[in-house]
């Protein structure tokens, strides 16, 4: 019940962003932060595109999306959901690109949960700031 609480804490993070940022929400995506186009439609089970939700991060930290427009793997933003923590011996750092994510997760440094009920449609814009 905890981590479902957790995920929807970062949900409601990546929701609120919508004020401060162009577009509808704003992320991470290779070392940039890009902004949503639409608001967010849950497609559960649908997911493709990596979708990096980091629980208990750094202050600034904000979901990281694995590929973006321009990537030959990027679908348009259906978004395969995970769900980022940290383990207890690591310290939590920014991560700002799916290469960090994954970097982290083979370190030994965070777990990687794979959410299917929590997939979304969401495109993303290419650069914000």
């Amino acid at each position: 019940m905890r981590f479902l609480a957790a995920i929807a804490a970062v949900l409601l993070t990546f929701s609120a962003t919508a004020v401060a940022k162009p577009g509808f929400g704003a992320l991470y995506y290779d070392g940039n932060v890009v902004g949503t186009v639409v608001p967010p439609a849950a497609t559960p089970l649908e997911g493709i595109d990596p979708i990096y939700a980091v629980m208990g991060g750094v202050e600034g930290q904000l979901p990281v999306a694995g590929v973006g427009p321009g990537d030959k793997d990027y679908h348009g933003g259906k978004w395969a959901f995970y769900a980022v923590t940290w383990n207890m011996d690591a310290e939590p750092y920014l991560l700002t690109s799916g290469e960090e994510v994954l970097e982290a997760y083979m370190d030994g440094d965070l777990n990687l949960t794979r959410v299917i009920e929590m997939d979304f449609k969401c495109p993303i814009q290419r650069k914000v700031k």
